[in-house]
């Protein structure tokens, strides 16, 4: 079960979640038309309810009372249970359960106690008895997985609540990073409005008051069939994701009972804040050929604190909506015959060139070599690097010259190619290649976001081509420009370790080094910056181990940026290989040593057999080890990760107050009168010879009204000129993010003020290079100055 439901749900995270708003306004316009499913008006519940809720609750009762008598008769054998502390518990095999064990220890802590989890990997429910000796820890809410079953009980309660007011046909409804949803399709296409949310919420309430238990049964394919006949879309999942002859998991609550993996909370009580927080609609599977359905989000917690607190955190964080920000500064913005693909207007570009700017120093201190590679390749590239058979789908192919090309989603197959276009010494390594190539995804439309979620983005792409034994300082250099950068932008990380899948390719000796260098790594990292990082068994990438890095903004939130990852199966796919020291000498010596073979060109298309395809020839034929060669590893690697997704974090991370270096509106110049526009003008003459992007407001607005406008728009400074400034060729000055010069009266000389901010963007610092004077304090100073000279 747990597969089926991976895979469903992961075929519809492309389902409509938001996206660009231009594109979806038609669609909403169209559903519009739709009758509305009831909102105020009519009764809060369907009465009678749907006839089909009854004959799935007899179904059930039946199963369950017959799965319910064969465990009975399992036999109920001592079992020993391990508690995370070490201390033991000696219980009974099906009969002893989770919640007896917290209970045990105390009915706090079952109470706050959301799901078990069983070896260090199972979850389980508190009230299903174990059935073996095991491991057992309790999680709550604040746990990660804790959390997200308990959004899971929670979409159920919703899905519950739907079906006694609409009579729906539910789809699926898993939790997500920021609550739940579920998917239904209303009778006659009805669509639902929001005066359908507090009918909802007010059946919800019912629903928690009952305290109902959540029980879980197993079922066969058939009597599955048998029990969602009347709903077409669990149909199609029971048939196409469930093989025949296994069985699979429901869960009941009340009156529903849906196909579901679990686990779940004990009861509905566990929720006592419950609320819904927006609706849209999708299409079944994610895909537009399919039926429209309606999907509605919603969220909870364990009590009404932690609710309220998430809604005011929800009020900051639309302040900071990148969208907004890049709306109201004018940084980019998305037409509908391009969807997915930003504009990037002047002041957008000014932060997206900032950002590049910054890591190609930071490319030249730490010795990347910066390439370019074609955006467009024959698809036969992506068949030898593996990505074709499970990446087709988020691929661009285009039919050219009658073979199938595709825009490139990512840049490690092509600098694979340029790795293997000649022979390569060790001598050479780390060989590290950076590229800043456009990449092309097909995200689904309904998925997309800002610039969250494109289809065209750049990366600050690189991929290090290097010997077993120097992963170990790669990754520590890859640390240290981590910790640069974030630390740079105020941004904190946290750090886990992705080791061995149950499916991966290779040797697990080599497993073993890899993983082990990077522990090390790891703990000296963290020793020296008094950090921790996590260990997340069994989820590296099928190629080889990953560091996953996950930056916090301001807020907390957690965002995916940086990727460290280890590759040792494109050197294979690639043949890629190095002449090892021990060749290098033999040959610097003069004598005969290997010589890498040319590039063995690929067969030729085989003629087609009679009534059969052409078979498609492979662009390289892999070749084993030449003798006194090695595979190199290759590390995949970003510090931003996709530009676009990483403006999209500053923007909300710095609620658009963009730090002076990559500020697109950076110093407001405004003359007091019309008699200093001159003035105000030479002065930003001669800001825009040191590259600082200087506006002159020459309006005819009032002075307050002047530094208000430009107050508004984040400008980093505003220097005002008036006669004095003119006069004495000075500037005055006030800083945005310093309340005590918004109402300052103090001119700098402006060959000054220049140095200061030339100094401040060299530096990308974040602070204010022209503190308020106090004259009093400058006074003192002037006196112990003269009394030092008058010593000498």
């Amino acid at each position: 079960m747990e597969q089926v439901t991976e895979k469903v749900t992961e075929t519809l995270k492309k389902v409509s979640i938001g996206g660009d708003k231009p594109q979806k306004e038609k669609r909403q316009k169209k559903e519009k038309a739709a009758p509305a499913a009831g909102g105020d008006a009519g009764p809060l519940e369907m009465n009678p309810p749907p006839a089909f809720i009854q004959e799935r609750l007899d179904l059930f009762d039946r199963l369950y009372k017959e799965q319910q008598e064969e465990l009975a008769k399992r036999p109920h054998d001592d079992i020993l249970i391990t508690m995370p502390d070490g201390t033991t518990k000696v219980g009974k095999a099906y009969e002893t359960t989770p919640a007896e064990i917290a209970k045990g220890i105390s009915n706090s802590l079952f109470k706050r106690t959301v799901v078990a989890r069983i070896d260090g990997e199972t979850l389980w429910d508190l009230e299903r008895p174990l059935e073996k000796s095991c491991k057992l820890e309790l999680l709550d809410f604040n746990d990660d997985q804790g959390r997200f079953v308990f959004w899971h009980s929670s979409a159920h309660v919703l899905g519950e609540a739907c079906e006694r007011r609409f009579g729906c046909s539910l789809c699926i409804g898993p939790p997500v990073d920021n609550g739940f949803y579920y998917e239904m399709a209303l009778p006659g296409g009805a669509a639902v409005q929001s005066s359908d949310w507090a009918p909802l919420e007010n059946i919800v309430t019912k629903i928690v008051k009952e305290k109902q238990p959540f029980q879980r049964l197993e079922m066969s394919k058939e009597d599955l069939l048998k029990m969602f006949a009347y709903n077409p879309y669990k149909q199609h999942i029971i048939k196409d994701k469930i093989p025949d002859g296994t069985r699979t998991t429901v869960y009941r609550n009340g009156p529903l009972i849906d196909l579901c993996r679990g686990p779940h909370v004990p009861d509905t009580s566990r929720i006592e804040a419950f609320a819904i927080m927006k609706n849209s609609s999708s299409y079944f599977l994610g895909d537009a050929n399919n039926d429209s359905l309606q999907r509605i989000y919603g969220v909870s917690f364990p009590d009404k604190k932690q609710m309220a607190a998430h809604k005011k955190f929800l009020e900051e964080a639309a302040k900071r909506d990148h969208r907004l920000i890049g709306k109201q500064q004018e940084l980019f913005y998305f037409e509908e015959c391009s969807p997915g693909s930003a504009m990037w207007l002047p002041h957008g570009m000014r932060i997206n060139n900032a950002i590049m700017e910054y890591i190609k120093e930071e490319y030249w201190k730490r010795g990347y070599d910066e390439v370019m590679t074609p955006n467009m390749f024959n698809t036969s590239l992506w068949e030898q690097s593996g990505h074709l058979a499970h990446y087709k789908d988020d691929m661009f192919i285009l039919d050219v010259d009658k073979e199938q090309f595709g825009l490139k989603p990512m840049n490690c197959p092509a600098h694979a190619m340029m790795f293997r276009h000649r022979d390569r010494s060790h001598k050479e390594l780390p060989l590290r290649l950076a590229d800043f190539g456009v990449l092309h995804r097909n995200e689904a439309s309904g998925a997309l976001s800002g610039l969250t979620r494109v289809r065209r983005f750049q990366q600050d792409d690189a991929h290090i081509f290097c010997r077993e034994d120097q992963i170990k300082a790669e990754v520590a250099d890859l640390f240290d420009f981590m910790k640069s950068f974030y630390g740079m932008l105020g941004l904190t990380f946290k750090l886990k370790l992705s080791t061995r899948p149950e499916k991966y390719m290779g040797e697990i000796e080599t497993w073993d080094r890899a993983e082990a260098r990077l522990k090390e790594a790891l703990n000296e990292f963290t020793a020296s910056t008094g950090g921790t990082w996590e260990l997340n068994e069994g989820d590296g990438a099928f190629y080889g181990p990953k560091i996953d890095i996950a930056v916090l903004d301001c807020l907390n939130r957690p965002w995916q940026c940086a990727t460290i990852q280890l590759d040792f199966q494109q050197p294979i796919n690639f043949s890629l290989e190095y002449m090892t020291a021990e060749t290098q000498a033999k040959q610097d010596e003069g004598k005969p040593a290997h010589k890498a073979p040319e590039p063995e060109a690929p067969k030729e298309e085989e003629a087609p057999k009679e009534g059969g395809e052409k078979k498609k020839k492979a662009l390289l034929v892999k070749k084993p080890l030449a003798p006194g060669c090695a595979r190199p590893v290759m590390i995949h690697r970003a510090m931003a990760g996709s530009i676009e997704r990483f403006t999209a974090i500053l923007a909300e991370h710095f609620a658009g107050k963009w730090p002076f270096w990559m500020s697109p509106r950076q110093v407001m110049v405004i003359p007091v009168g019309m008699g200093f526009l001159d003035y105000a003008k030479e002065v930003a003459l001669t800001l825009k010879k040191e590259k600082i992007h200087v506006d002159v407001d020459s309006s005819g607005n009032t002075l307050q009204k002047k530094i208000r406008s430009a107050q508004l728009a984040q400008y980093n400074f505003i220097f005002v000129v008036g006669d004095d400034e003119k006069t004495n060729r000075k500037v005055n000055i006030r800083y945005r993010d310093d309340t005590s010069t918004q109402a300052r009266d103090v001119p700098y000389p402006l060959s000054e003020a220049v140095e200061k901010l030339r100094a401040l963007k060299a530096d990308r610092g974040m602070y204010n290079p022209f503190p308020a004077h106090n004259p009093k304090k400058e006074e003192e100073e002037k006196e112990e100055a003269a009394a030092e000279e008058v010593k000498v």
